[in-house]
């Protein structure tokens, strides 16, 4: 990679780590939130499916704007309407307040300073060989602001309690914006690589089954780790565990997601993206079997953690490069937006309907019975994509 690619990659990761690190503290804030503010799990559930929500319908907008400005600028942005979001929710005095900062806001802010926009980023930027490995690395990144971060929000949250650790947790964010100039400007795509304009790129995508395919996939996927993320921690605080132990088993996900994306990443430049897809859903399905059959205490809830996270964000990397292989690099945020926004919807109702389910029935066990029901699908669903350029002269849809 030139250093331009490598410094478009540190700067992106970081980008992730921060933006992501936070995010994935906000299941820490359900219990000492919901006590002061009176909410219950079902409305911070909603809050935060409104965010995973938002943050997918924009996604494919905010993705395009990327593609053809570049991604500084989109970042930049994100990164300042993350930190109002994360104020506003700081001064809440009811549901409505946490719903319009971490739910409205933040959602919206995510579309320009994650995932996404970093991916297409770097994947203009990183030739075809190294680029799901760049990938890896990015989401990595993630996985290392989940570590980093989530036992560092508890501490903010017993110290400061849960206001004082938002408005901490905003300082953070701001650090994006001077990140955000390794992101600036629109490198050169290789023409060969380069695919239609958006309207051709869209078309030609709708009509491809493997597209939908990769749809279905990464909405599981968002499914599974918006309902362990948010819920995770309250429900071993249910099992009788301490509230250390749900910080704990979080940032242990984001410990050995840290190898996992990089591993799978590097995987998916040498062998069959797909079927490490296949492995990946699988391998969930087997993990939260059992996770619930084995009676539940500290030493199993990290374990589940540490092999859950192996198995957490390796989907991204995995199903970026199957979108930037068959489809071309040129419109990699905006289709690339489009499947991540199959993967926000998933998360919508993993956050929401977790809530909606302890509500009604008292337990989370019908969630923990349908997550594993959906990996078994996400595994059937990507077995038969394509994993052909179709810009090889004979590809057929």
């Amino acid at each position: 990679m030139s250093n331009r690619a490598w410094l478009m990659v540190v700067a992106g990761a970081v980008v992730v780590t921060l933006s992501m690190g936070v995010r994935q503290a906000f299941g820490l804030f359900l219990t000492p939130l919901g006590l002061e503010l009176n909410l219950s799990r079902e409305a911070f559930g909603l809050a935060i499916a409104i965010q995973n929500l938002l943050f997918g319908l924009i996604q494919p907008f905010v993705g395009a704007w990327a593609d053809k400005h570049g991604a500084g600028k989109v970042t930049a942005v994100g990164a300042v309407v993350y930190l109002a979001g994360l104020v506003l929710a700081s001064t809440a005095a009811s549901a409505l307040g946490i719903t319009l900062g971490l739910g409205v806001l933040v959602g919206l802010a995510m579309a320009g300073c994650t995932f996404t926009v970093i991916l297409g980023a770097v994947g203009k930027a990183v030739p075809e060989g190294q680029r799901t490995l760049a990938f890896g690395i990015v989401t990595a990144g993630g996985s290392l602001g989940q570590f980093l971060v989530v036992p560092a929000a508890q501490g903010l949250i017993d110290w400061l309690d849960w206001r004082g650790a938002l408005i901490v947790l905003g300082g953070l964010i701001l650090m994006i914006l001077p990140l955000a100039l390794g992101l600036a400007g629109k490198p050169p795509v290789d023409a060969a690589d380069d695919g239609p304009d958006l309207k051709g790129a869209l078309k030609e995508a709708a009509a491809h089954p493997s597209f939908w395919m990769l749809n279905l996939g990464f909405f599981v996927c968002g499914f599974h780790i918006a309902f362990v993320g948010t819920h995770l921690p309250a429900f071993l605080r249910d099992q009788g565990l301490s509230p250390g132990v749900g910080a704990m088993a979080l940032a242990l996900i984001g410990l050995f997601n840290i190898l996992d994306s990089a591993l799978w990443g590097a995987w998916g430049s040498r062998t069959s993206k797909k079927n490490l897809l296949v492995s990946v859903y699988v391998l969930r399905g087997v993990t939260m079997i059992i996770f619930i059959l084995v009676p539940i205490s500290a030493v199993s809830a990290l374990i589940f953690a540490a092999t859950f996270g192996f198995l957490w964000l390796g989907t991204v990397p995995l199903t970026n490069g199957l979108v930037a292989l068959i489809y071309g690099v040129r419109n990699l945020s905006a289709l690339g937006g489009i499947v991540f926004l199959s993967h926000q919807v998933g998360a919508f109702l993993g956050a929401w309907l977790a809530g909606v389910a302890f509500t009604v029935l008292g337990s989370y066990d019908a969630i923990w019975v349908a997550s594993i029901l959906l990996a078994i699908l996400a595994a059937v669903a990507n077995a038969p994509i394509r994993e052909v350029s179709l810009r090889n002269a004979g590809a057929s849809a």
